[in-house]
């Protein structure tokens, strides 16, 4: 093992050692890469939606298996607002989708957000005493403010309400940036403990398989998916949407893997990294 470890931290040191193009071109390489794979694996690409919401579910499994163990620092490393920004978005997405298309996704998220809000009550009443209240400063409310104004203005042309149509693109791009108060956490303490990295990195390879569904659909449907999608800016916001959030977390999933390989328990991240 410790002899694999060697080539696997001379390619980590030499890629952090590029300049950001060469970067930037590895991580796209990357992303491309991993589309070609689910792209042979999966066939079924509405599967990956099933997936994605899956592995968001386990990412909140182990939130609650943390904050049920009575260990002192229970809430260490957690973001009260990006949950709270979680929940709002579920439960937009959760009206939407049962007003629009009650399926197998309304369970999963009905489920999911029952846990997030036994998360945030145990943060808020429960483990408040052990919340990282000075660090969790990020400012969720203006973002939910400029994710409701985007949303009046570029939304779905659906035959459905406007009202619903306004819901369904307020959730996507709420969604987008719903981890920010969180990585924002991560940075301000720069190490992270197990169970709060477990989640993370769930949320980023949930983030990474519902962008690959939508990015596979237009290309296989050879763009008929964004007119399906509806016309105007709408098609285009979607996706860049799901670029925009599996990017955000695309640093941090790096340092995980890269911790979890090398065998530390603790992640520590270098300054500027999120």
């Amino acid at each position: 093992m410790k002899g694999a470890k060697k080539p696997i931290h001379a390619a980590s040191t030499w890629i952090m050692q590029q300049p950001s193009e060469v970067k930037a071109f590895i991580a796209i390489f990357a992303f491309m890469s991993a589309l070609l794979i689910i792209k042979v694996m999966v066939d079924e690409r509405n599967n990956l939606f099933i997936a994605a919401e899956s592995v968001h579910a386990m990412g909140i499994a182990v939130l609650i298996y943390k904050l049920s163990t009575g260990d002192k620092d229970n809430c260490s490393g957690l973001s009260l607002k990006s949950q709270e920004l979680t929940a709002t978005f579920l439960s937009t997405r959760l009206y939407c989708s049962f007003v629009m298309e009650y399926d197998i996704h309304t369970l999963l998220d009905l489920a999911t957000l029952a846990a997030t809000a036994w998360v945030i009550y145990m943060i808020r009443y429960v483990l408040n005493s052990t919340a990282m209240i000075e660090k969790d400063t990020f400012p969720h409310y203006y973002m939910v403010l400029i994710c409701a104004v985007i949303s009046l203005v570029i939304h779905p042309s659906t035959p459905h309400h406007l009202f619903d149509r306004i819901c369904w693109a307020f959730a996507v791009y709420l969604e987008a940036v719903s981890v920010l108060p969180q990585l924002h956490v991560i940075q301000n303490t720069q190490v992270v403990e197990p169970f709060t990295s477990h989640y993370v990195f769930a949320l980023g390879v949930a983030r990474f398989l519902t962008c690959a569904h939508w990015i596979l659909q237009v290309l296989e449907t050879r763009g008929r998916m964004l007119t399906a999608l509806g016309h105007g800016l709408w098609p285009g916001m979607v996706i860049f949407s799901e670029i925009v959030q599996t990017f955000i977390l695309a640093d941090f999933c790096y340092y995980y893997v890269k911790s979890i390989i090398s065998g530390q328990h603790v992640l520590r991240l270098p300054a500027g990294v999120v």
